[in-house]
């Protein structure tokens, strides 16, 4: 009897759960859900997935046939003109990458007179850590993203 009861309690487990469900949206826009019947509620009607159902496809992410194509030549050029954008910006972030260790460097070697407790020097030198990790990211993802160009 001991092997049967966990089995049977098993088996309960494994079967689907249904309920009904209500829904009540009061005079403030406040939305109540419950599975007892609601003053003012509407009962929700929601179709169980059966246990050997597939859930429905994602949309292929094939293009459609009457989709515009661009010739070669002028993605090219595209890509290129995308390329220039992009290593622009990668210079500007390299420069404010240089500035922000810079600032970093600056600042770790100075206390500010405002700044008797070391917390708030600690926090200043957290900020422009912060700032020279940010333009580090930046960068990264500039450099992943000219690298996806082809």
């Amino acid at each position: 009897m001991r092997i049967t009861l966990p089995i049977l309690f098993l088996s309960f487990l494994s079967q689907a759960a249904y309920a009904d469900i209500y829904k009540r949206v009061d005079e403030n826009g406040h939305v109540t859900y419950s599975n007892a019947p609601i003053k003012g509620g509407k009962r929700l009607y929601l179709s169980p997935i059966p246990a050997g159902a597939q859930p429905k496809a994602k949309p292929s992410a094939t293009t459609p046939q009457n989709f515009p194509r661009v010739d070669g030549e002028t993605q090219k050029k595209r890509d290129e003109s995308r390329r220039g954008i992009l290593e622009q910006e990668l210079a500007a972030e390299q420069k404010l990458l240089e500035e922000a260790r810079k600032a970093l460097t600056e600042g770790e070697a100075v206390r500010l007179g405002g700044e008797r407790n070391y917390q708030k020097y600690l926090d200043r030198v957290q900020g422009l850590k912060d700032d020279v990790t940010l333009h580090e990211k930046n960068i990264e993802a500039l450099n992943k993203e000219i690298a996806g160009i082809r």
